[in-house]
């Protein structure tokens, strides 16, 4: 008796689900992946000690020139053109989420006066928290120093 052989089967790699783990994968990284809000680049000085700054925190960056950048910690920064700016500004963030931490990022050559006047600005804003950002290793726990 001789059996007849049914169809040959074609030997390859099944791509069916390939689009369904590339859209995955896409998801995936959408979600875990994180935007910096305050690419400005400033020489920071230089603290014995230095606690780590919330994630969700609104930043104010000047740099040596004295410009000031702004940003609510959800859009990329932005110039403003002075310290009065910085204060509408943070009543608009303050007014928005109270409690919201504010990062002052300075260039260690600016001239005080600078960030003195933009801490004035913040707290005319009624700021709750203000962190000096530095250059130094981090310690746990944001919550454990005074801003």
């Amino acid at each position: 008796m001789r059996l007849k052989a049914r169809g040959t089967q074609n030997e390859g790699i099944p791509t069916a689900s390939m689009a369904d783990i590339a859209f995955l994968l896409i998801i995936f990284f959408m979600v875990t992946i994180n935007f910096e809000v305050d690419k400005t680049t400033v020489g920071l000085p230089t603290t014995e000690l230095r606690y780590e700054i919330p994630k969700k925190a609104a930043y104010i960056s000047i740099i040596a020139s004295g410009q000031i950048r702004v940003s609510s910690g959800e859009e990329i920064s932005v110039p403003v053109p002075g310290p009065e700016n910085v204060l509408s500004f943070a009543v608009d963030v303050v007014a928005n989420n109270p409690g919201k931490p504010f990062v002052l990022k300075a260039d260690k050559n600016v001239p005080y006066r600078y960030v003195d006047s933009v801490i004035d600005a913040l707290k005319q804003a009624r700021a709750e928290k203000i962190y000096l950002l530095s250059q130094q290793d981090t310690v746990d726990g944001a919550d454990g120093g005074d801003g």
